[in-house]
């Protein structure tokens, strides 16, 4: 994005955590499992694939554990893509 000189608010997660209430936000009425970064150890050790946390324990997880959060997590408007998706970035 910054190649195509897109302006861009970023945030460092591991230094300016997200708390619960905006997690809740941004997820919205969206699939909380999405936000899911499923390349984590915690999400792994914890087997979160075949027993998922709730939508709450998944939102105090993260709040606490913010490489549990699928990155990057781009937003404009009302659209979001989670992850990193080149082709969804043009088109965005």
């Amino acid at each position: 994005m910054l190649e195509r000189k897109v302006e861009v608010e970023s945030r460092d997660l591991g230094k300016e955590r997200l708390s619960e209430a905006e997690l809740d936000k941004l997820i919205g009425t969206r699939d909380y499992k999405e936000f899911l970064n499923t390349r984590n150890e915690l999400y792994r050790e914890r087997r979160m694939k075949e027993k998922p946390p709730s939508r709450a324990e998944t939102i105090k997880l993260m709040a606490k554990e913010p490489n549990l959060i699928r990155r990057p997590i781009v937003i404009k408007g009302s659209q979001m893509i989670l992850g990193f998706d080149e082709e969804a970035y043009r088109k965005l």
